[in-house]
């Protein structure tokens, strides 16, 4: 059994290593911005290691440039992570039964891409052990979360000399359509991107990035009546 967990392990780092391609230019890409806004590449780290979630971050990073007050700053990033909780809870049938350390350690280490890729696993693969779902989601963080660390001191420390051609910029967007395009495989899913999309759109003119929040929240409210019209459609 141990065995297998471990090949199972290995699964989980090799389907989530193709996301590096992604990760690395998208961790530079913070170190060199993040320096630009004029945090010393401790101050740079420390947000890494604290916080390891690089949407936030940036969000984070971005609004600092502005000079936005601190509460704003800080309603900004939580209000980009709080997909952390939506992560949690479709992840806690799955991960729930491990101990308390295990369950810390997943929760501090969770990134989109071994989200992504463990739920959809876990999907593809119903009859799964508990301990192959958490070895799997295990393997997948390792392949990602370490390099977020790594690259972020690359690029805080040597990011001012990358020459403009080899602009880190492009990992952003492409990052997130690879790992939320294979996922819109329902009506609320669909319906929650679209109206998010739109909502970033409308609502750009809105200061310190507040369309941000806006936009998901309104995401949300969208896919959530998108879904329950659907159940009472079916009910009746």
């Amino acid at each position: 059994m141990q065995h297998s967990n471990r090949r199972v392990f290995w699964h989980g780092f090799l389907d989530c290593a193709p996301f590096t391609i992604i990760v690395v230019p998208y961790a530079m890409l913070f170190g060199v911005v993040a320096r630009d806004a004029g945090l010393a590449v401790y101050e740079v780290m420390a947000m890494s290691v604290i916080v390891i979630a690089g949407a936030s971050q940036f969000t984070a990073v971005a609004l600092m440039q502005e000079q936005a007050p601190v509460i704003v700053i800080l309603l900004a990033a939580l209000a980009v992570n709080l997909r952390m909780a939506m992560y949690s809870a479709a992840l806690a049938p799955h991960l729930g039964h491990l101990r308390l350390w295990a369950r810390a350690v997943l929760a501090y280490m969770m990134v989109d891409q071994s989200f992504a890729l463990s739920v959809r696993k876990y999907a593809q693969v119903p009859d799964m052990t508990p301990a192959a779902k958490a070895a799997y989601y295990f393997g997948a963080l390792t392949a990602v979360a370490p390099l977020w660390y790594i690259c972020t001191f690359v690029g805080a420390v040597i990011g001012q000399a990358i020459p403009p051609i080899f602009a880190l910029e492009f990992a952003v967007p492409v990052c997130f359509i690879a790992m939320t395009a294979p996922m819109l495989h329902s009506l609320p899913h669909v319906v929650a991107a679209f109206v998010s999309v739109l909502a970033a759109m409308l609502f750009q003119w809105m200061p310190y990035n507040l369309w941000l929040i806006a936009a998901g929240l309104l995401a949300m409210m969208a896919g959530a009546q998108a879904e329950f019209h659907l159940k009472r459609k079916a009910a009746a």
